[in-house]
């Protein structure tokens, strides 16, 4: 398939993960890596600006994997700032040994970090759903490294450029047997699950049991990209000694939406905690103002007197995000 055949219409349609083999193939970043981890080091160099990035630096007993320490009170791994180059040395000069760090950097913004590098390497997203926002291009470079399970909050095109890759995959009605972990802190900003998807406690996590049963896993090859929609968790194992994806994420509404974690915390502080009774009649509140037919609350209305219950525009948004600010502030 060519890049620009990718058959969106049907993606967002289906709503559910898809390999494209071959997609990137001919990319050249594709290619350099097909001579070895130095080439690709060296063709990434051409485009990196002397700017430190964030690298995540694990020691070797973790394997790899990302996550908290036995506590759950820390992480166990270090962040640092460092030259995208110097990363990348650092990386090639550990390649064969068995016992190195777990390196990894990950969504590394592609146009600020490699400026020039999406003139050759690059999906052409042409569907109106990339008009309301643009798609951000990101990519992430590392050794054999683990991501944990966890759900990114806009649409995902991966694309597997230099090193295999493995996605195992969840749908979103997964989320309580994935068994979430703390919201703060998080690895990378976003919940990761607790369970250890290589080697899973069963006795500690028995509903892992049926995340499994409901997983889809995407073994992917340099030049093939994965679609998979807002909110499915994936874990992502990067199985090579050098690895390099790049990555488009967007969701398909205007900019001046807000994101919907911002509700989950503030439900946290306002729902979770009422009575039974009362949580069952927000619900049904929530089905009618949220969830359910957007034009059903405001139809019955004149136009003029729907207020927050019309169409939302930007003037609209900003008007209820004043609203919220002023309530929280009281």
């Amino acid at each position: 398939m060519r890049a620009d055949a990718i058959p969106f219409d049907e993606l967002f349609a289906a709503q559910a993960p898809v390999v494209m083999e071959g997609v990137a193939r001919d990319w050249p970043l594709v290619e350099a890596g097909q001579q070895g981890p130095q080439a690709a080091a060296a063709y990434l160099k051409r485009f990196a600006v002397d700017r430190p990035v964030t690298a995540f630096v694990g020691p070797p007993e973790i394997g790899g994997r990302f996550h908290y320490d036995a506590e759950v009170r820390s992480l166990n791994f270090t962040a640092e700032r460092i030259p995208l180059g110097a990363f990348l040395d650092r990386i090639l000069s550990r390649l064969d040994d068995d016992a190195a760090p777990a390196l990894y950097a990950g969504s590394t913004d592609l146009d600020t970090f490699l400026p020039g590098l999406r003139q050759e390497n690059d999906l052409l997203l042409d569907h109106p759903d990339f008009a309301q926002q643009t798609p951000l291009a990101s990519i992430w470079i590392g050794n054999r490294t683990i991501a944990a399970a966890h759900h990114d909050m806009s649409n995902n095109l991966a694309c597997c450029m230099v090193g295999r890759r493995r996605f195992t995959l969840f749908p979103p009605d997964q989320v309580a047997n994935l068994y979430p972990g703390p919201l703060d802190p998080t690895p990378a900003g976003q919940v990761v699950t607790m369970v250890d998807c290589r080697n899973p406690d069963l006795d500690r996590f028995p509903r892992f049991r049926e995340a499994m049963a409901n997983a889809q896993v995407a073994e992917l090859e340099p030049g093939d990209v994965l679609f998979y929609p807002a909110l499915w968790w994936h874990e992502v194992e990067a199985l090579d000694r050098f690895n390099a994806m790049i990555n488009y994420w967007w969701n398909p509404v205007p900019a001046y939406i807000d994101t919907p974690h911002t509700t989950l915390l503030h439900a946290l502080l306002s729902l979770r905690d009422r009575p039974g009774s009362e949580k069952q009649a927000w619900r049904a509140l929530f089905d009618y103002y949220v969830f359910g037919d957007a034009g059903l609350p405001g139809d019955h209305l004149p136009e003029a007197a729907r207020g927050s219950l019309g169409r939302l525009d930007e003037m609209q948004a900003r008007r209820l995000r004043a609203q919220v600010l002023n309530r929280m502030n009281r």
